[in-house]
C-alpha cells in the first residue's frame, strides 16, 4: 500500500517515525504535487493541504481510496469526482483551536487598547496618554460557529470574564458557551454582540449568511471579527458598516478574493485590520496534522472508525 504526501517541508523525524510505525506500509513523501504526479497512479492514500486536488488528478488516481486533507476548509475539493468514486476523505479539524482562539484574543485585545493608533504614536515620538484604553473583560462575545475552534475562543474569553453566546445550525448546548442558538435566532442575539466573532466554514448555507441588516441590529461600539472565510459576507456590505458606524471596527483574516488586491480599500480604513489568512498558521500544525493522520491510519488498517469523516455531498 502506498502513502502518497503531497505536504512541503514534513519533518524527517515525521517521516522517520511513520515509517518505523508503519513498517508493511510504503511512504512517499513529496514536495508539492507537481513532483507527485508521476505517484499518483499508484497512491492508496493522499495526504494533501486539498487545493491540489482536481477532478484529472482523482482520475488518475486509480487505486485511491482515503484522501487525508491536513486542512479544515476544503472549498475547492472536486468533491463530485470523490463522491462518483466513493473514496473517503477526513481532515484535521480541531487542531486549528489554539493557534486561532488566540488569534481572535489577540486581535480584539488590540483593538481594544488601540494598537494601531498606540504603534502611530510611537512612530511619531508622541508621548499620548489621550489614547482611549477599554476592556474586554466582562463583555459579551457572539461566535457564528460553535465547532472545536469556536469552543476554544469561547474558553479563552470565559478568561475574562466574558459572557458566550454560540450559534449554529442546531443550536444546541456546547461546552464554555454560556448560552447556544440556532442560526434562525441569530438577529435577536445579535444585539447582545459586543465582540462578533465569525469561524463558519464556507458552505451554500453559510455563503453570505451575514448582510448589512445583521450590522445594523448589533451595537454600535461592536467590533466584527472573520476568521472563518471569506464569503461569509459580501465586501460592500461591510465596508458599509463600517464606513456608517454600524460597527466599530473589523477585524478580518479571510476576504471574498484573496490574496487581497494591493489597492483594496480595505487597506486604507483606518477601522479595518486586515491579516493575510493566517489566524491557523502554527509551528505545531503539520505534526498535529500528522497525529491526526496516524490515528486514522491505525482505524483504517484496522478496518475501524476514523476521525474527522467528511460528507462529499455536504462538503464538510
Amino acid at each position: 500500500m502506498l502513502v502518497l504526501s503531497v505536504i512541503k517541508r514534513v519533518p524527517e523525524e515525521i517521516k522517520e517515525h511513520l515509517e518505523k510505525a508503519f513498517g508493511e506500509t510504503h511512504f512517499t513523501f513529496c514536495h508539492g504535487m507537481d513532483e507527485a504526479e508521476d505517484h499518483l497512479l499508484e497512491a492508496d492514500i493522499i495526504i494533501t493541504y486539498g487545493e491540489d486536488l482536481t477532478e484529472e488528478r482523482i482520475q488518475k488516481a486509480k487505486k485511491l481510496k482515503w484522501i487525508m486533507v491536513l486542512s479544515a476548509g476544503m472549498d475547492l475539493m472536486p468533491f463530485d469526482e470523490i463522491d462518483k468514486r466513493d473514496i473517503t476523505v477526513t481532515n484535521v479539524k480541531g487542531i486549528h483551536a489554539k493557534p486561532m482562539a488566540e488569534y481572535a484574543i489577540s486581535m480584539l485585545l488590540q483593538v481594544s487598547r488601540n494598537a494601531k493608533l498606540l504603534s502611530q504614536r510611537e512612530r511619531e515620538h508622541q508621548w499620548d496618554r489621550r489614547v482611549p484604553m477599554m476592556e474586554i473583560n466582562g463583555k459579551t462575545m457572539v461566535l457564528l460557529g460553535t465547532g472545536a475552534i469556536a469552543q476554544e475562543t469561547a474558553r479563552l474569553a470565559q478568561a475574562f470574564q466574558m459572557k458566550t453566546i454560540g450559534v449554529s445550525k442546531s443550536g444546541r448546548a456546547k461546552t464554555h458557551f454560556d448560552e447556544t442558538y440556532a442560526v434562525e435566532e441569530m438577529e435577536s442575539i445579535l444585539l447582545e454582540a459586543d465582540f462578533l466573532v465569525a469561524v463558519l466554514p464556507s458552505t451554500p448555507e453559510t455563503k453570505y449568511l451575514l448582510n448589512r441588516d445583521h450590522f445594523k441590529k448589533v451595537p454600535d461600539h461592536a467590533v466584527f471579527l472573520n476568521m472563518g472565510r471569506g464569503d461569509l459576507v459580501t465586501t460592500v456590505d461591510l465596508l458599509s458598516a463600517v464606513q456608517e458606524n454600524d460597527i466599530a471596527h473589523a477585524v478580518l483574516d479571510v476576504f471574498e478574493e484573496e490574496p487581497l488586491p494591493e489597492d483594496h480599500q480595505f487597506w486604507e480604513e483606518e477601522r479595518v485590520t486586515v491579516t493575510p489568512h493566517l489566524s491557523g498558521i502554527s509551528p505545531h500544525y503539520v505534526p498535529r496534522g500528522f497525529d491526526v493522520f496516524e490515528c486514522n491510519l491505525k482505524a483504517y488498517l484496522r478496518n475501524e472508525g476514523m476521525e474527522n469523516l467528511i460528507d462529499p455531498k455536504r462538503g464538510y
